[in-house]
């Protein structure tokens, strides 16, 4: 058939060849899938993403990115959403009804703690806050009604590392299932469902759902806004496939090709950083304004004999840590002070996230944040540092000089 111009720019008969490979994955965009007739319409299946049946469900290029981090992080199933809050929102309603109660670590990301406070409630969720680093409170918590445990490690802003693999078997023995915050370890700090010490498998972790904010490392470029969710249960994924479908989630597959290219780097950047933030941490232990300086490496550190014990091992002997610090500035110095020295940084920017380039800064208030004060936490503003890429040198001097706003009067 010899169709008019305008209708052969569309309906072009020709195919290109099929046998093309190149290091990077092709960029597949759909909203319309075609289907070569009615009846291989109506055999084809999303929910075991074994074909295609429209964009939202996933195209080959989104397909791709989620076996990868699966690889990553030991998953066998796994979704993409719009970013990490998102996958939080994705787990809590796939997984939750009216009458649950969810368990949500004092230290937790911010935003999921709202989240459970307003939408959540709203809905007829309770939840309970626990103090990750007392395993006997949140044995005191779980109740008949608990469906759910958040887990997080390190903390978030004060960067706690708790008893993962004790949390977990306490679930498990209560019937509980459990979801990690993975976003900090990245896949490769710990990986949460097969992490095994060799000399101890009692400390074997394994979750049962793993979310990421692949905003941070895994897109790597501050330019990415993306998230995660994954599980190894065959019943639980089933869950979180249709509540993603029915919540309409969906990602750009510019998006996901950018964090695709950006993950061959991802160990070399998440060791750069780790580098940098310990060279940095251990300078600012000697520095009299920060009364104490927050980071899993740190002996001092709330928690670090559990970070050894899950994140050091015979391939890491010195474990890995991702590239954030906090410092709590002396509670003699006014909140004035903390923000002119934040403002006079130059390498670290003022602003939100972490795992790109560029080096961040940030003050919090941790009553802001936390129902109360973490006993393990000296008084005074905290301040986060998020190192990037930059020389740890550079660095260094850039908070040497910011030093002076931090001086007594």
């Amino acid at each position: 058939m010899t169709f008019q111009p305008d209708t052969a720019l569309i309906h072009h008969s020709y195919q290109p060849p099929a046998d093309f490979e190149a290091p990077q994955v092709p960029v597949c965009k759909a909203s319309t899938v075609f289907f070569p007739s009615v009846a291989a319409m109506r055999e084809r299946t999303w929910l075991d993403k074994s074909a295609y049946t429209y964009g939202l469900h996933g195209t080959p290029t989104s397909y791709v990115l989620e076996e990868r981090l699966c690889a990553l992080e030991g998953g066998r199933y796994a979704v993409l959403v719009p970013s990490g809050l998102a996958a939080i929102a994705c787990v809590n309603l796939a997984l939750l009804r009216m009458g649950d109660e969810v368990l949500i670590p004092d230290n937790a990301y911010g935003p999921s703690k709202t989240l459970a406070e307003g939408e959540l409630a709203a809905w007829g969720i309770t939840h309970r806050y626990y103090d990750p680093m007392d395993l006997s409170d949140l044995e005191s918590k779980l109740s008949p009604r608990t469906r759910l445990v958040w887990l997080e490690a390190a903390g978030s802003v004060t960067l706690e590392f708790p008893d993962l693999a004790a949390q977990v078997r306490l679930c498990r023995s209560r019937g509980v299932l459990t979801a990690l915050d993975d976003t900090w370890g990245a896949g490769l700090a710990l990986r949460p469902f097969d992490l095994l010490r060799e000399h101890d498998p009692s400390v074997a972790l394994g979750v049962d759902i793993a979310v990421h904010a692949l905003t941070k490392y895994p897109s790597g470029g501050g330019d990415v806004l993306m998230g995660s969710v994954m599980t190894r249960r065959e019943d639980v994924r089933r869950l979180i496939m249709l509540s993603h479908m029915r919540l309409g989630f969906g990602v750009g597959m510019n998006d996901v090709e950018a964090v695709l290219r950006s993950l061959p780097s991802l160990d070399l950047r998440y060791r750069a950083a780790d580098r940098a933030a310990r060279e940095v941490a251990h300078w600012c232990e000697a520095q009299a304004p920060f009364v104490q300086v927050l980071h899993p490496a740190l002996p001092d550190s709330p928690g670090h004999a559990h970070w050894r014990a899950l994140c050091c091992t015979a391939q890491h002997p010195d474990g890995l840590a991702a590239g954030l610090l906090s410092l709590v500035v002396d509670p003699g110095c006014t909140q004035a002070q903390v923000d002119a020295f934040c403002d006079r940084l130059s390498l670290f920017r003022i602003g939100y996230s972490w795992g790109g380039p560029i080096s961040l800064v940030m003050p919090y208030d941790l009553m802001d944040m936390r129902s109360t004060w973490p006993y393990h936490i000296a008084q005074g503003t905290v301040v986060r540092l998020c190192i990037g890429l930059e020389s740890p040198g550079d660095l260094i001097a850039d908070l040497q000089q910011a030093l002076v706003a931090l001086q007594p009067a």
